[in-house]
């Protein structure tokens, strides 16, 4: 089996690439060469940007895949392109949107794919809701054979999930954290979240390619592991042994602050989400997640510990969080 990504070197699609060569795949890579040393050996690579369509022409002339997966599409532009380019090169594109498309806020906590998807706060999800609308048009008009992936908050080697951060990622949080400071956790921490490691977000994966049932479905894939946001930093902290110093803020109080973090927050992370992955379960029999949360948060930190190159320190992000704690710590006296 042949398959192509375009992308190929972030946390979910790294560990896909891992665990098809381990299967035997013929797997080439579409992207401008960046962390190549991510890759397993044996992966094929075609250097150039996917933006570039007659180049990419050039590149694929020629060839036919039995799946193509576009890991780097956001927007409704970028899938027109896809369509363009990939229509009778594959059996299978797969698309990876987001389970943060799902309505906000939630009718139900449980989600299933039959979820309405309407999120007015993030313009992220509502533009993965415009692609998956001109992907499954396209699907109906001409054949285009699509399968949309709805990944929910996934966690890898060198990904900590955490309700918030700064822009160099986790590590300055970890520092906090080890040093006994306050970090903060938004509402009361008791919201409902589901992490899965891109290990279990793999097995799922390589299940629906391929896969002639999966063609026009959408299926999310995400652990059946539900936590609190208490919960999760209190694993966090178990693996760093440590108890976590939570300081408990609004999310109102945080986006007056910081109003990039209205889509992250109002339009995902706080709500509370739990998901049903009974499709995904048809689709791919035998399939569950193994990886409990406590044990894979272990095996990140062991990773980062291990790459220096990986921990980011982040004093903006420090300082803004050390005048959130004293702003917010002053309303609350007066």
């Amino acid at each position: 089996m042949r398959a192509l990504f375009i992308g190929g070197t972030g946390t979910i699609s790294t560990a896909i690439s891992h665990q098809l060569i381990e299967l035997g795949w013929d797997l080439t890579l579409l992207n401008r060469g960046t962390h190549a040393e991510r890759l397993p050996r044996g992966v094929a690579l075609l250097t150039g940007d996917i933006g570039n369509e007659e180049k990419i022409l050039q590149l694929l002339e020629g060839q036919w895949f039995d799946v193509i997966v576009d890991f780097i599409a956001f927007v409704p532009d970028q899938v027109r392109r896809d369509i363009r380019l990939f229509q009778g090169r594959c059996s299978q594109f797969i698309f990876i949107s987001s389970a943060s498309a799902y309505q906000k806020p939630p009718s139900s906590y449980l989600i299933t794919e039959s979820t309405p998807l309407a999120n007015p706060y993030w313009q992220y999800s509502r533009d993965k809701i415009a692609c998956e609308d001109i992907l499954m048009d396209a699907y109906r008009e001409s054949g285009f054979p699509v399968t949309i992936v709805r990944p929910s908050h996934t966690y890898g080697d060198w990904s900590v999930p955490l309700a918030i951060h700064g822009k160099n990622g986790p590590w300055q949080t970890l520092l906090r954290m080890q040093a006994g400071k306050q970090v903060l956790v938004f509402g009361d921490g008791t919201s409902l979240w589901t992490v899965t490691h891109s290990r279990d977000f793999s097995r799922g994966f390589i299940g629906l390619m391929g896969n002639v049932h999966a063609i026009g479905e959408a299926i999310h894939i995400t652990s059946d592991e539900a936590l609190t946001w208490n919960q999760i930093y209190q694993c966090i902290g178990l693996a760093l042994d440590v108890t976590p110093n939570l300081y408990h803020i609004a999310a109102d109080a945080l986006i007056a602050r910081d109003p990039a973090q209205l889509g992250p927050l109002t339009g995902d992370k706080c709500n509370s989400v739990v998901f049903d992955n009974s499709k995904l379960k048809r689709l791919v029999p035998g399939y569950h997640a193994q990886i409990r949360f406590d044990q894979g948060v272990r095996s990140t930190l062991a990773y980062l510990n291990a790459h220096p190159e990986l921990q980011r320190p982040d004093p903006d992000w420090d300082e803004w969080t050390e005048r959130v704690i004293r702003e917010d710590s002053a309303c609350r006296g007066s």
